[in-house]
């Protein structure tokens, strides 16, 4: 047939026929073609795996072109204005919140740095769940943050498309999808228990289809067109879903489709059945019933009937659903009309695979698609929930959702024309209440057998996992916009239905006081109680709440204010609650309350509504305060510690509850909501309420002792202090009382500064913020910055000694401290006590250090806001009865030493006294006459009005009080009426006393007044008169049954008014009689000084004498009673009764202050014994201090050196038997290696263009050299001329102190024994000082002997040059010959000598100690050791700043062990001999005769002139026998200088033209024979000229090589500069031996002195010598024989070897010995040019893009961090190139992190951030994502580090990387 003969055709050829046949007119026969090869082609029966059909597919789209070819044409058609990059999971995106409109706005990388962002408040971040670019979609941002591709409208000029280039597509596309969609079908099996469904498996077979259209996708607008066509397309769905009708297996196929969707409703279809009528089956779920009653009539839903839940819910109102729902859809099985929706059926099915919803997410830049697509979601809604809850990978699947939800919700046109036209608002509703409904159970809150109640169970997955997060998110975001949020909150029926949902968090996470045992099991519940209460109830509220902020949005807040008071007393009856809180127990959400408070706030504050308009009875208001009240209580008791047997969890809820995200959705309304009451109900029931919550009413009694029925002793004071804290708080806090926004932001901002310094982002999140991200305060807005700037200055990151980084920390600024500090909000705002305490300690050392007070101060008074006049009515409680009697009686239990009080207690009084002082009610009038004898019902005070009542005196006082108390008077006086219930409110005129003063105050009860108010509204309120009494309120309560002693009542006197008790107080506190004097008698002004004080700082005297003045202003009936107070007193003497317990006082206040000067005296006494025992322990230092003997006098005694032992502490000399050692760490190290010839520091490459050379470094450059030596000269004679080490070299360290070998090693033992984890391996020998700590991993042992060289070994002596160097030489053939002292064959001390020289040789890697071609050689070895002492040196220079002009005994001097590291190594170099006919000082000193160069090997000899000087000196000074004669190491410096200088003439004539050397070698040959030509540079450099020229080619190959590097002139000055600076390197490693080996100082010089003045020292000058003359370089030199024919043996041998190699010569001979100082790679200033560079970059290794991208900071290198695609061997690649880089010395910057970690060894550790942003803090992990900048400073730290190896002692943490990193 047809279609088979086109089948086997090649494809393209096919193609290219069949798009001809269908651009015909006439097409039919075309059509009927390709629908046969296509049937052919997408068998559905085919295995899906199999690609033939895809490249098919791609053959026809073309339509005979190549396929890359059509999408380059495609994609020129691309009319898509936005970008639309989808991402997934981790990719890297930016947010711009000055751009984006709406929150989620986010950009890819590309937009952002192509759009012009400089200034925003941008950040980048690692996405969570994956995103889209926003950028050119003006309903999400700005037009202004476009980039510059997508601002253009670039639609307008793109071609149309030609209709034939698409036509393939259009009928090919759908046949494809219908394909997938069959394979979908087919693979997909319900869950069954029994099997493991594998939808991975299917998914993974269609990758490459659901790729391929994928790649559709991308390519643009026109692609993504047609395929919006194909799958909105009703009818082509209608044609190819079913399949045709002969067709099995599609018919089958349908039949799984079909039987799949049956569960997608949220009614199945079985329950469906009963729906018509209202009789429901009673299993069925609460929300069957919304399906019902959506799917009946909507007057049929209407009728309420109770019924009983199948779930023993118990009673549940039905909840009715809006009518306008009357389409049941939500409940409904799903139907499909299209592609798309059938597509998106089968996401949700297989739970969200990626590449599907990338797919779908990829076509939202086509309008057309976005709408249908958003319906179609929108649609699916409820059976997205349904497949969320069943999901076991649910936080997956939750990310997914997410991705495509914010993607369609957070544009605002979609989201309103959705909520139009789909019922958007009613599903979701509807969703989340059937979702919550899961998980509900009983409410076990207040009465737990008769609840109704049902909450949710925190336990659940539901909840404990966030499952609910992605449809709550959605909510939020929705409510986000205005038109939807209106629409909510116009739709009552939805509103009550919130309400409903919002009730299920009511009282949710109920926690029980455990009496007896601690609790078994803690549970973790409440971390999911809190989140969900702030993301389901908190998070929506906010939302609404910002839409209602005008006047013209006060009938929303009417409505809402309604529906809470509505559903909170449908959830009072539910829980049936009269007006008893459940004892031990609380619940921390209240959700109702909440709202119903925060939207009276905004009603208040922003809508100009009346609050009574919105308030419920009084009734109601004293349901409403009890929950809130108990919370606040119950905080106090968990402070208590009388929640502690329900474990730690229970601490955790209070802190959560006030931590800074939560405290303005729960604390904040709460306290708000008992404001509102407080200031609504009467202030008497109020006060007394709260004290009896806090269950400290039995405290407030006058007498000395009481019990308290359900208190401890230990618990009644932080409870009392605790109430009155409670009420502080209560009357001065006003966040919601009239504050403005920007006064609650600084408020908040004093507080948590005053707390503790807080770098930037930490304050960010401690500003409790609006959690809606509309709301208009963003963080990091310009409110926020302002604000910082004005209360706070900004400490810059500083380092201290410690090396421990600190970030950028803001601190309140000075007046700050003086006039905002408010230590009420600090107290509200603290998770942690101590944090209050803190608080209070700055504050006093501000007071200290400015000079306003030295003493201990009090918390300040702080005047506060003025009220909003709706809450004017708070200031009762200030004035009432209650309050005052219980601050009378803490006044005079103060006065009188009561148990159980506090400073604290007293402060509060005083505060409320002072409160109540500066607000005065507005009725009553400023003299007010005492009032009239009728008014005072209970004898305590006349009125309410706390200024009359400063100065009532109150007589006597009944109490009740235990039998065994000191009060008890055995007969009780005739003048007490015995009938004194505790509850009798008689004013108790008793036995015809009506005299005034004998009045008695009878006992007040608290308890009983309360009851008493509460009677009396209910009463008014229900208009019965009857006066029942409730039967819980009878007498018994009061005696504890089993208490031992009785109560029984008794008369004080009292005669106190509180005034009176004020002043006694004050002359308490300040222990000394008459002490207050009213101030206003001598000073007359002193009350308008008082009055323009806000603010005040003091202790109790100065808070005493305040209120004492106040209370004088306002009342000149106070002013003449404090006058009369002041007259009379006398010492307070406090009743007789009391003496006993006083005496008891007095002796303990004598005792406690004995025991105090005890204290102070031991104190003092181990002070100074500390002090001396750390002077001796700073005074054990190395050899070298003993310097500062005389070094003049050779007849001094020579004394041995002492050394102390930190371990045992004796001091002793080392001796051969028992040796002592200095602490020592050895660490290879490349730093020398590293170091460049230029200054110009090596930049980071960060970009593709720049590079790193590594071949300029000093150890590269040594390496080729001694490579090329090695070619052509003999090996033994290389490897005694150059040093190694450059690279891997061990530098050895000290801290200075010294240790017995033995007790080392018991040290050692002990240590590994001790199984503490420590940061060291001490298997390797690592152990930290005993005395210092401070790391290390050797002992090096001390030589027996005098510390240094002294006496005659010191002497300059006066023998002429060539009789030293004949001493010098016979020494040398004495190599054997050591002072006897260590000749004796295997002492210890030798015996540690060779174990440290086996640990230097451990320490560094085998390849930097093998150089010899021959492995295993003795020269080998040789060569290591020497250079061990030139690495040393060296890396000494370099820490001195690379020249020895500051001289002196540097820094490191006196912890330098160079003196015993060169004598272990001597004693080691002595095995080896060198022989004496290749012995260089043969060569140095003597003229050898030609015919003697007949050599048995055939390679010569290293000539000398290419042989490095210092290396060279090392060697001599280590193999001679020791100690050495100052004279000897002189004549060898000399006669080395000689060679030095002859090379840096050869090396200056290289560099000259022919012409010019020509000249040099004529003008010098004239002074030739003048007397002093020797020493005489032109004569030397003319002589060198003319040996050199000698050899034929010598100088030509220098002309090539060198010609460019000079085009200046050479002058006689330029040229001695030029030899000096030569020679400078040799003079100063030399000066630097012998400053350690003779203990000589250096002296300090100016740079240009520098070389003169090492000249000196080292003796090539003579001591006459000044220094301020100039010298010049050749006026050092001294030869032994004469120079020119010395000159001429070392030319020869240079030109002799050139004849043959000409290039290698010039380069072997001109080498600088000049090396600027190691640094780091120069790093750029902006992290984010690092960061775009490398996040991205693909590893050179394994060519992919690390997970962990690292750069080493030394050499650039781009690295895999904990790689295992890079791992050879078991190392990990950053481990590895530590090794080879650093020598085991890594370190690298995190490129992720922005970290830097640094390894040395087998350890790691972080080292901190080199990169902060504006703020001075470090961003680890890139978390917040702010641009970041260079720190300098920290960056010279590290720099600083890495070259004087102080890692390991700086860094504390350490830990192993197992070599893993």
């Amino acid at each position: 047939m047809m279609a088979a003969s086109l089948l086997r055709r090649d494809k393209k050829s096919t193609a290219a026929h069949l798009k001809a046949e269908l651009n015909r007119t006439d097409n039919s026969s075309g059509v009927l073609q390709l629908q046969e090869l296509l049937d052919r082609v997408f068998n559905p029966e085919r295995p899906a795996g199999d690609t033939e059909a895809l490249e098919w597919c791609k053959a026809l789209l073309a339509g005979g072109d190549g396929f890359e070819e059509f999408c380059k044409t495609v994609r020129s058609y691309d009319n898509a204005t936005l970008c639309g990059l989808v991402w997934t999971a981790n990719f890297v995106a930016y947010r711009c919140r000055t751009c984006g409109i709406s929150p989620c706005m986010s950009l890819c990388a590309e937009c952002f740095n192509n759009g012009d962002h400089t200034g925003h408040d941008f950040n980048m971040f690692r996405s969570q769940a994956g995103g889209a670019c926003d950028c050119g979609d003006s309903n999400v941002m700005r037009e202004s943050g476009f980039c510059r591709r997508h601002r253009s409208k670039t639609g307008a000029n793109v071609p149309s498309v030609p209709r034939d280039l698409l036509l393939m597509s259009e009928l090919v596309l759908p046949r494809f999808i219908i394909c997938i969609v069959q394979y979908l079908r087919e693979g997909y099996s319900e869950p069954d228990p029994s099997t493991e469904r594998d939808l991975q498996k299917v998914l993974q077979q269609l990758e490459p289809q659901i790729s391929f259209l994928e790649e559709l996708t991308k390519m643009g607008g026109a692609m993504r067109t047609v395929l919006t066509k194909i799958l909105t397309n009703q009818q082509t769905f209608k044609d190819l879903s079913m399949g045709q009708e002969e067709n099995v297996y599609a018919k089958n196929n349908y039949d799984k489709y079909l039987s799949a969707l049956k569960s997608s409703g949220l009614v199945s279809s079985e329950e469906k059945a009963g729906a018509g009528s209202l009789e429901q089956p009673s299993g069925a779920g609460a929300l069957s019933i919304l399906g019902a009653a959506a799917a009946a009539s909507p007057d049929d839903s209407a009728k309420e009937e109770d019924r009983d839940g199948g779930q023993g819910l118990g009673q549940r109102k039905r909840v009715k659903l809006s009518s306008s729902t009357k389409d049941p859809s939500i409940m409904d099985v799903l139907k499909h009309k299209c592609f798309l929706e059938e597509l998106l059926f089968w996401t949700i099915k297989y739970e969200f695979p990626q590449k599907m919803v990338t797919f779908l997410l990829n076509m939202l830049p086509d309008q057309d698609y976005k709408i249908a697509f958003t319906k179609t979601f929108v649609q699916h809604y409820a059976f997205i929930m349904k497949t969320l809850m069943k999901s076991h990978e649910s936080d997956t699947m939750s990310n997914r959702i997410v991705h495509i939800s914010v993607q369609l919700f957070s544009n605002e046109e979609l989201a309103r024309h959705v909520t139009e036209e789909c019922q958007l608002l009613d599903i979701m509703v509807t969703v989340l209440l059937y979702m919550m409904e899961s998980c509900l159970i009983k409410s076990e809150l207040q009465d737990e057998e008769n609840s109704r109640h049902v909450v949710v169970n925190c336990g659940e997955a539901l909840l404990k996992n966030n499952t609910y997060w992605p449809l709550v998110s959605d909510f939020i975001n929705i409510l986000s916009h205005q038109s939807v949020a209106k629409r909510f909150l116009e739709d009552h029926s939805l509103l009550m239905l919130w309400m409903s949902f919002v009730s299920f968090f009511q009282g949710m996470n109920l926690n029980k006081r455990e009496l007896n045992e601690h609790v078994e099991f803690e549970s973790q519940t409440y971390y999911a109680a809190f989140a969900a209460e702030l993301e389901a109830c908190a998070q929506p509220m906010w939302g609404l709440l910002t839409h209602c902020k005008v006047k013209e949005t006060q009938e929303y807040t009417k409505t809402v204010v309604r529906y809470c008071l509505e559903t909170l007393q449908m959830w009072f009856d539910a829980i049936s609650f009269v007006d008893e809180p459940a004892p031990n127990q609380v619940t921390f959400h209240l959700p109702l309350h909440r709202y119903y408070a925060m939207f009276l706030s905004k009603a208040v504050k922003c809508q100009g509504l009346d609050l009574d308009t919105l308030l419920p009875d009084q009734e109601m208001l004293m349901k409403i305060m009890v929950h809130p009240l108990q919370i606040q209580a119950s905080l106090s008791e968990i402070h208590s510690n009388m929640w502690v047997r329900n474990g730690l969890q229970i601490k955790g809820q209070a802190m959560t509850y006030v931590q800074s995200h939560f405290c303005n959705s729960m604390i904040d309304p709460d306290i708000y909501l008992l404001q509102v009451c407080a200031s609504r109900l009467d202030p008497d029931y109020f006060i007394s309420s709260v004290f009896e919550r806090f269950k400290v009413v039995d405290m407030l009694t006058m007498a000395s002792q009481h019990q308290n029925s359900v208190l401890d002793s230990e618990q009644e004071r932080p409870m009392l202090e605790g109430a009155l804290t409670f009420l502080v708080i209560l009357l001065s806090l006003r966040i919601h009382l009239g504050m403005a926004d920007d006064e609650i932001l600084r408020a908040e901002m004093v507080s948590q500064l005053c707390m503790n310094d807080r770098t930037h982002s930490s304050l960010l999140d401690l500003i409790p913020e609006n959690p809606n991200p509309k709301s208009g305060i963003v963080p990091g807005s310009y409110s926020f910055e302002a604000m910082l700037s004005a209360v706070a200055d900004f400490k810059a990151p500083v380092f201290e000694p410690g090396g421990s980084m600190q970030q950028g920390m803001y601190t309140p600024k000075a007046e700050v401290w003086e006039k905002e500090f408010d230590p009420i909000m600090v107290i509200l705002r603290t998770v942690y006590r101590r944090d209050v305490q803190s608080a209070m300690d700055r504050y006093s050392a501000f007071l200290k250090q400015s000079g306003h007070f030295s003493g201990n101060p009090w918390p300040p008074y702080k005047e506060r806001t003025p009220l909003h006049p709706c809450y004017k009515g708070l200031v009762r409680l200030l004035h009432c009865k209650t309050l005052h009697i219980v601050l009378f009686t803490l006044l005079y239990k103060i006065s009188m030493d009561h148990q159980n009080m506090s400073e604290h207690v007293l402060c509060m009084v005083l505060y409320l006294i002072e409160l109540g002082l500066d607000n005065l009610l507005q009725e009553e009038r400023e003299e007010e006459e005492p009032c009239i004898e009728e008014h005072c019902h209970d004898s305590w005070f006349p009125g309410t009005n706390l200024i009359s009542n400063l100065n009532h005196v109150i007589n006597y006082v009944r109490v009740r009080v235990p039998e065994t108390a000191p009060e008890v008077k055995k007969e009780p006086p005739p003048s007490t009426s015995t009938d004194c219930s505790a509850f009798s409110q008689s004013s108790g005129r008793s036995s015809g006393h009506q005299r005034e003063n004998l009045r008695t105050a009878q006992v007040f009860s608290l308890v009983a007044e309360r009851r008493r108010k509460f009677q009396e509204i209910i009463n008014r309120s229900s208009g019965e008169a009857s006066q029942a009494v409730r039967p819980k309120s009878s007498a018994t309560k009061w005696v504890p049954p089993g208490s031992p002693p009785q109560l029984v009542t008794e008369i004080l006197e009292i005669r106190e008014s509180m005034l009176s008790l004020l002043v006694k107080l004050h002359h308490k506190l300040s222990a000394k009689q008459n002490s207050f004097y009213p101030p206003w008698l001598e000073d007359p002004e002193a009350f308008v000084k008082l009055d323009s004080i806000k603010y005040s700082h003091g202790d109790g005297i100065t808070a005493i004498e305040r209120i004492l003045t106040k209370a004088a202003i306002r009342s000149r009936q106070n002013r003449r009673s404090i006058q009369e107070i002041c007259r009379k007193i006398s010492p307070p003497v406090p009743p007789k009764k009391n003496s006993p317990a006083d005496k008891k006082t007095m002796d303990k206040e004598e005792r406690r202050q004995k025991a105090r000067e005890r204290q102070q005296k031991l104190l003092a006494e181990f002070a100074s014994r500390q002090k001396s025992f750390m002077e001796t322990a700073m005074d054990v230092e190395s050899p070298d201090a003993d310097v500062a003997m005389d070094l003049g006098s050779s007849e001094q005694q020579v004394s041995e050196v002492l050394y102390d032992c930190v371990i045992c502490g004796q001091s002793g000399p080392s001796t051969d038997d028992r040796p002592t050692g200095l602490v020592v760490l050895l660490q290879a190290s490349s730093v020398l290696g590293h170091r460049c010839k230029s200054t110009e520091l090596k930049k980071l490459p960060t970009s593709d263009e720049e590079r790193i050379y590594p071949e300029d470094t000093c150890g590269a450059a040594n390496d080729v050299r001694l490579a090329m030596l090695q070619r052509f000269f003999k090996d033994s004679s290389c490897l005694q001329s150059v040093s190694i080490g450059w690279e891997g070299g061990v530098y050895v360290q000290t801290c200075g102190h010294t240790l017995h070998i033995d007790c080392h090693k018991s040290y050692m033992e002990s240590l590994r024994n001790d199984q503490v984890l420590q940061g060291f391996s001490v298997d390797k020998g690592e152990f930290t000082c005993p005395l210092c700590r401070q790391f290390a991993n050797s002992v090096l042992p001390c030589r027996p002997g005098r510390g240094v060289e002294l006496g005659p070994w010191h002497a300059h002596s006066n023998k002429n040059i060539v009789t030293l160097v004949k001493e010098v030489e016979e020494l040398q053939e004495h190599l054997g010959t050591f002072p006897v002292s260590s000749i004796s064959s295997e002492s210890n001390l030798s015996k540690e000598m060779e174990s440290l020289i086996k640990d230097i040789k451990n320490t560094t890697q085998k390849k930097y100690m093998d150089y010899s071609k021959t492995p295993g050689s003795p020269d080998n070895d040789f060569l290591f050791m020497y250079s061990v002492a030139r690495t040393n040196l060296e890396l000494e220079l370099v820490h001195r700043g690379g020249d020895l002009c500051c001289g002196g005994a540097s820094a490191a001097a006196k912890r330098s062990c160079l003196n015993q590291l060169f004598h272990v190594m001597a004693m080691h170099m002595r095995l080896y001999s060198i022989d004496s006919a290749y012995n260089p000082w043969t060569k140095l000193t003597q003229l050898t005769h030609k015919d003697l160069k007949i050599c048995d090997d055939d390679r010569p000899e290293v000539p000398m002139l290419f042989r490095d000087v210092p290396s060279l000196l090392i060697i001599f000074v280590l193999t001679m026998p020791q100690p050495l004669r100052k004279e000897h190491f002189t004549c060898i410096v000399k006669i080395l200088y000689t060679l030095q200088y002859v090379h840096a003439i050869t090396v200056l004539s290289v560099k000259f033209t022919p012409e010019e050397r020509l000249a040099w070698k004529t003008s010098g040959a004239l002074k030739k024979n003048t007397c002093n030509a020797e020493k005489c540079s032109e004569t030397l450099l003319s002589h060198v000229i003319s040996e050199l020229c000698k050899g034929k080619s010598f100088y030509e190959v220098a002309n090539d090589e060198l010609s460019m590097l000079t085009s200046s002139i050479w002058s006689p000055q330029s040229i001695e500069y030029a030899l000096q600076q030569f020679c400078l390197p040799f003079l100063r490693i030399t000066s630097l031996l012998q400053h350690h080996l003779y203990g000589d100082d250096l002296p300090s010089c100016l740079r240009e002195e520098e070389f003169s003045v090492l000249a000196s020292c080292l003796g090539l000058l003579p001591s006459t010598f000044q220094p301020s003359i100039q010298s010049s370089s050749a006026s050092c030199l001294e030869w032994s024989v004469s120079a020119f024919d010395l000159i001429s043996q070392w030319c020869s041998e240079v030109t002799a070897f050139a004849d043959a190699q000409k290039k290698h010569a010039v380069t072997l001979l001109v080498q600088d010995p000049h090396w600027s100082a190691p640094h780091l790679l120069h790093l750029p200033e902006n992290y984010n040019t690092i960061f775009q560079y490398y996040h991205r970059k693909a590893c050179t290794v394994c060519n992919k893009v690390p997970k962990d991208p690292a750069l080493c900071l030394v050499c650039g290198t781009f690295v895999c961090l904990k790689g295992l695609c890079c791992k050879q061997q078991s190392y990990c690649e950053c481990v590895l190139h530590s090794q080879h880089c650093g020598a085991a010395t890594g370190i690298f910057l995190l490129i992720n992190a922005s970290v830097i970690i640094i390894i040395r060894g087998h350890r790691f550790c972080l080292w901190g951030s080199v990169y902060l942003d504006a703020h001075g803090e470090e961003d680890r992990d890139l978390r917040r994502g702010k641009p970041l900048y260079l720190c300098e400073e920290r960056y010279r730290v590290l720099e600083q580090q890495w070259v004087s190896h102080t890692f390991d002692h700086i860094n504390k943490r350490w830990g192993p990387h197992y070599n893993g990193l």
